[in-house]
């Protein structure tokens, strides 16, 4: 795989250190406070992990960070000016989890529908499929797939698609230690062509492993942020992972 993935950001005319910023974002599903005042920043080209626990938030803020949910409080902004839902689909690719959408048609159609759509070129598209070990299902329905080669095929229309942010919600899911070490290396090599990654993560050691920072999330509430470094000084420790971390600051 090279960089030839990476693409040119739409609205990169006005340059801010932060590409994407959430200020104050909260959600209530009626008497549960989903989200309590979540704020943060992602900076183009890095790989930022939402980490926590099932039922800490971590969904329900890539769903109001893509637009899918709306917020009851704080807002969204990109290089520092407020999106609509139109330009955030220009500036945003969301992959949801557990997602297995146009069950009875074959892989190959799919890939060649987004590729139409997004009018990438067949080299790249090439390159996506062999990257991910697509070939031997290409003529497959998406019905058949197994729980990993649909996560491949997500994961490939994702790489296709050519907004600069990409949320993914459990990216390895579905994947043996082989193939989370393999999508490890593809998401890193992503990143370093200048694309941005926001992934959630409920394994720490696999965050661990390829993500450059990290929010800490707890009952909907923000623990920490930063890099493990950083987040190390916070919890008032010199050494110990992510685990150890997350318990103390959670």
């Amino acid at each position: 795989m090279t960089s030839a993935y990476a693409t040119a950001d739409v609205h990169a005319q006005a340059p801010t250190p932060a590409l994407l910023q959430v200020a104050g974002l909260a959600k209530r599903y009626g008497d549960q406070q989903a989200l309590t005042d979540i704020s943060l920043a992602v900076t183009a080209g890095e790989v930022l992990g939402l980490i926590g626990p099932n039922g800490a938030g971590k969904t329900t803020l890539l769903e109001a960070i893509a637009g899918l949910l709306p917020p009851d409080g704080g807002q969204v902004l990109w290089r520092g000016g407020a999106l609509t839902l139109t330009q955030r689909r220009q500036c945003m690719f969301y992959l949801p989890d557990g997602v297995r959408p146009w069950d009875d048609q074959y892989v190959a159609q799919v890939i060649s529908f987004f590729s139409t759509v997004y009018r990438r070129p067949d080299t790249i598209v090439a390159e996506i499929v062999r990257t991910l070990a697509l070939e031997p299902v290409l003529r497959k329905r998406v019905a058949s797939l197994s729980k990993g080669y649909a996560r491949r095929l997500m994961l490939a229309l994702a790489l296709i698609a050519p907004q600069p942010l990409l949320l993914m919600d459990e990216p390895f899911d579905g994947f043996d230690l082989k193939q989370v070490r393999h999508v490890m290396g593809v998401l890193r090599e992503l990143a370093a062509g200048g694309r941005t990654l926001v992934l959630a993560i409920h394994q720490l050691i696999d965050a661990e492993r390829v993500c450059d920072r990290f929010v800490l999330l707890s009952d909907g509430r923000l623990r920490g942020i930063g890099t493990l470094d950083e987040l190390r000084m916070k919890a008032g420790t010199k050494s110990g992972g992510l685990e150890d971390i997350f318990l103390a600051l959670t």
